[in-house]
């Protein structure tokens, strides 16, 4: 940004050099032609004759040749001028073009962080379905276990109930002494 500064706080300076130059050189101009005008409003019947003196031939050749080169020179610099204000125009094109993509950028940062907080809660989401999931299933094998493990309890209880004879007492006069089975 500071190299745009830079050319941005140049040309204007180099523009406004141009442009004075170019307004002295139409001042030298506007002042020859008033001279050359001047010379020949002066004389009534100019046209050029072998009589003019070879002193106004050669000035008059001269303010020609002076002319000349401060046309060439005017040409000249509004040619530079013509491309100054074109380098002047694709420079304004390229701040703007940066200066939007700038502004886009700056917004897309601006986004992120909604963006990935949102990201982030469609993945947690996704995780938190899958840890309700797995504790449910936990809990329902858990149950499950502890039915099984209960059942298995009552089983064994029985089973082991079952085969522990218990004395009995035979109250009609059997064997007063109570026997006790295999254990």
């Amino acid at each position: 940004m500071a190299t745009t500064d830079n050319i941005q706080d140049t040309q204007p300076q180099s523009n406004e050099q141009l442009q004075q130059e170019l307004q002295l050189r139409d001042q030298l101009v506007q002042q020859l032609s008033q001279e050359l005008f001047r010379l020949v409003k002066g004389n009534d019947e100019f046209t050029p004759q072998p009589e003019f003196s070879e002193r106004q031939q050669a000035e008059l050749r001269l303010l020609r040749e002076q002319l000349q080169e401060v046309e060439q020179q005017v040409s000249f610099y509004q040619e530079q001028l013509t491309q100054k204000d074109q380098e002047i125009y694709q420079l304004r094109q390229s701040v703007q073009e940066l200066s939007d993509r700038s502004r886009m950028l700056e917004q897309v940062v601006q986004e992120l962080p909604q963006i990935y907080r949102q990201k982030f809660a469609e993945r947690m989401a996704t995780v938190r379905d899958k840890v309700e999931k797995l504790q449910n299933e936990n809990r329902q094998l858990h149950a499950e276990l502890q039915s099984v493990s209960y059942r298995l309890a009552v089983k064994n209880r029985r089973h082991s109930l079952s085969e522990i004879e218990l004395p009995t007492f035979n109250p009609k006069g059997g064997s007063p002494i109570p026997t006790f089975g295999t254990v």
